[in-house]
Parts: structure tokens; sequence; C-alpha cells
């Protein structure tokens, strides 16, 4: 009999070699015997997929598809629809996982009987890099749940991000013409569930270092303007589509 995979986390990769290895090795201290992790790579050149390659020799719970090449949100849902796994954890390739994440992240879902559980982080920068430590995401970001509120100022972040698989069918197919997937996700949850948590424990270090996918930057007045009206306008039409 097959044993139920209990989690998936779900990695979107795209050279990101510099990082991945303490990426990977944080992810693997924290996982169980029917746990996986779904890599998607969506064309790295720089070594890459050798890395991972060397990960899956080793690790039976890893595996490694070719990523769709249309950017971050579309491989995110790539990563999604190979994940088995009953809970749902998102990945960076270049973070690094508290060894005790996995296990309080579930017992949050357990003690808070919710769908989506978001825990906070520890922003940091590359040696390189003049990014500002920051000690606490959410206090930075003044996080919190609410369909509003994560709208005006969106303070969902994926890398800290884990919800139940039930939550799939609501999320997917993530529109390629949005700004964020995370956002996407977590306003989604508040909206269909109203049960997303915030975890009020840094449980991963966020690295910063120029590279990332994803800013921590305004960006100006009229893209400003501009996301936010496609992503009601998106958010509008999924929720006429389920209701």
């Amino acid at each position: 009999m097959v044993e139920k995979v209990r989690i998936s986390v779900a990695m979107v990769t795209y050279n990101g070699s510099r990082y991945i290895r303490e990426q990977m090795d944080s992810i693997l201290k924290n996982l169980k015997e029917q746990d996986e992790v779904v890599v998607s790579d969506d064309g790295s050149t720089d070594g890459t997929l050798d890395i991972l390659a060397e990960y899956q020799e080793k690790e039976p719970r890893i595996r490694i598809i070719e990523g769709p090449r249309q950017g971050i949100k579309k491989n995110v849902e790539h990563a999604l629809r190979h994940c088995k796994g009953e809970y749902i954890f998102l990945s960076d390739q270049d973070d690094i996982w508290t060894d005790d994440k996995v296990d309080k992240v579930l017992q949050a879902f357990k003690q808070e009987q919710c769908t989506l559980v978001i825990h906070d982080a520890q922003v940091v920068g590359a040696k390189e890099t003049e990014y500002q430590e920051i000690e606490s995401f959410f206090a930075f970001r003044n996080a919190g749940a609410g369909v509003w509120k994560n709208i005006v100022k969106n303070s969902y972040i994926g890398c800290c991000m884990a919800f139940k698989r039930e939550l799939l069918s609501k999320v997917l197919p993530i529109p390629g013409d949005i700004e964020m997937h995370d956002q996407w996700i977590g306003i989604l949850n508040d909206k269909c569930y109203k049960d997303s948590y915030f975890l009020r424990e840094p449980l991963l270090l966020y690295r910063r270092h120029g590279d990332n996918n994803s800013g921590m930057k305004h960006y100006g007045v009229f893209r400003m303007i501009r996301n936010r009206v496609v992503f009601c306008w998106r958010f509008l039409q999924r929720i006429l589509k389920h209701s």
C-alpha cells in the first residue's frame, strides 16, 4: 500500500546555484520519509540543475520537473500542479528554513483549524549588498489577514506560506497578469475560508541579495494603481466562478 504524501514542498528555481544548497539542506532537515520536494526549474543555465541532480541521486523524496518558462507565477503554478501532499509549503531557492519550521507550522494548522498558515521571517542581506536586516517581516509590513488590507498593502510572502491541498482548487490557475502569486493565494484564502493564520514567529531567514524575483521597495504610483485594478478584476472573476 502506497503511503499518502504528508507534505509537498513546492520549490521554483532559476539560476539559483549560489544559494540552493543551503536552502535544500535546511528543507530536508524538516521532512520525514513520506514527504516530497517538487522542484520546477525554469531553464537554469548556471549549474542549478547539476546541483539538484546530485541531491536527487541521494534523495528519492526530490522530484525535478521542467518549468514552463513563462515567468515566476506560471512556474509556481506548474510546481503546485505536481504536488501530491496534504499540506503544501511554498519555497524559494535562496532562503534558509529553521530546523523546527515544519513542526511549528503543522502544530498551528492543528491548533487553529485553518487552511493557510503564514509565519514571520527575519530578513537578511547577503554580505556584498547593503540591504538592511529586519528582525520581523511582519512588523515591517504590518502583516495581518484581510482581503482589502492585503489588496492595499500586501503582507503575504510565499516563502513563508503553507496551505492545505483543498485551497488549490480556488487559486489555480494563477492569472498571468497579476503582480504576485503569494498575494493571490493569501487573499483568496481570506475570501473563501476566512481563516488565514499569521504565526508570529520567524521560521525562515529571508535572504535579499539584489537578484530576488520579488522586491521590497514601492513601485511608482501608476504601476501600483494598475496592479491593484488588474488584481481586483481577476479576483472578482474568480470569486464569481466559485460562487
